[in-house]
């Protein structure tokens, strides 16, 4: 089992950016596709960006398409999420998760298909 830590919420003004980092323990990180989600409140869990092992393929949800950039340091076990141009309809909390079983190292946008998650941080935009 790989365990994440995430930090780098807070709170921030729309118009304004802020970094996410996920650190992974525990497990072969450059082998598994990671992944950040987010969960506002009343709604579920939505797809946000996901990363292949070896950074060779990036997805994103089309609401955060050009203002939302992940990547990853191999060798810090390390996944980033930095996030430009914030909006108020931003505002979550952010998980980020690995794929650790199965077609671990294909990049997936469906929630079902990431085994470990973090416990997520904050992240509020004011408008």
């Amino acid at each position: 089992q790989v365990q994440l830590v995430e930090s780098g919420g807070g709170l921030v003004q729309a118009g304004g950016s802020l970094r996410l980092s996920c650190a992974a323990s525990g497990g072969t990180f450059s082998r598994y596709a990671m992944g950040w989600f987010r969960q506002a409140p009343g709604k579920e869990r939505e797809f946000v960006a996901a990363i292949s092992g070896r950074s060779a393929s990036r997805y994103y949800a089309e609401s955060v398409k050009g203002r939302f950039t992940i990547s990853r340091d191999n060798a810090k076990n390390t996944v980033y999420l930095q996030m430009n141009s914030l909006k108020p309809e931003d505002t979550a909390v952010y998980y980020c998760a690995a794929r650790t079983k199965g077609q671990a190292m294909a990049v997936s946008r469906s929630k079902y298909d990431y085994d470990d998650w973090g416990q997520g941080t904050q992240v509020t935009v004011s408008s």
